[in-house]
């Protein structure tokens, strides 16, 4: 199974790939940082961001996005930024009919450390030891994307139905889908006359 971890920002939006081994192994594919000008209007930096996780999803082919989960802080812009941006790569993500996870800060840091309460260091270094890196992935939005990825292989990877390398198509996902199986009655019916025509 291929995974891409993604740790949204408006500024900084961390992108890391890694790919399931043998005996709950990882390793890793890429990893980088998208950024976008801070002095540029939101439109034009979603629209950034858009154009290099399409890139992304295009070149690496995931069989699943898992997506930080956003939680409510003190303040407003960061989170309004942050939600845009898991938006932004939730909706491209299932555009093409690839699954989308999301867990919350405390359950990766958890998967990944032990402790729900790790911090950034601790985070970096348990990243590092998993995935046999010669040095640390930097910035840490580096870190928590390939941290994201790490946690959905352990904690979520069973629910995931995928094959590596499979033509991703929503039409065909929902289709693929028993019927009422947290579809909508237009999306059951959908499903059903795909069925129909491809029988």
């Amino acid at each position: 199974m291929r995974i891409l971890g993604v740790d949204p920002g408006l500024t900084r939006c961390g992108l890391g790939v890694i790919d399931s081994r043998p005996a709950r192994q990882a390793a890793l594919v890429a990893v980088d940082v998208v950024r976008t000008p801070s002095h540029a209007d939101v439109d034009v930096r979603l629209g950034l961001l858009a154009d290099a996780f399409d890139r992304w999803l295009d070149e690496h082919r995931p069989d699943v996005v898992a997506v930080e989960r956003v939680f409510a802080r003190n303040d407003v812009s960061t989170i309004m930024g942050t939600a845009q941006a898991s938006g932004l790569t939730m909706g491209l993500a299932a555009r093409r009919g690839i699954p989308v996870a999301m867990h919350t800060p405390s359950e990766v840091k958890a998967a990944v450390t032990g402790s729900g309460r790790a911090d950034k260091k601790q985070m970096t270094r348990m990243v590092t030891r998993i995935l046999k890196l010669e040095s640390p992935p930097k910035p840490a939005d580096a870190a928590d994307a390939l941290a994201l990825a790490i946690c959905h292989l352990w904690r979520g990877a069973a629910s995931s139905g995928s094959t590596p390398g499979a033509a991703k198509d929503v039409d065909a996902r929902l289709a693929a889908r028993p019927a009422g199986a947290g579809l909508t009655k237009a999306q059951q019916a959908w499903a059903e006359a795909i069925r129909a025509a491809s029988s």
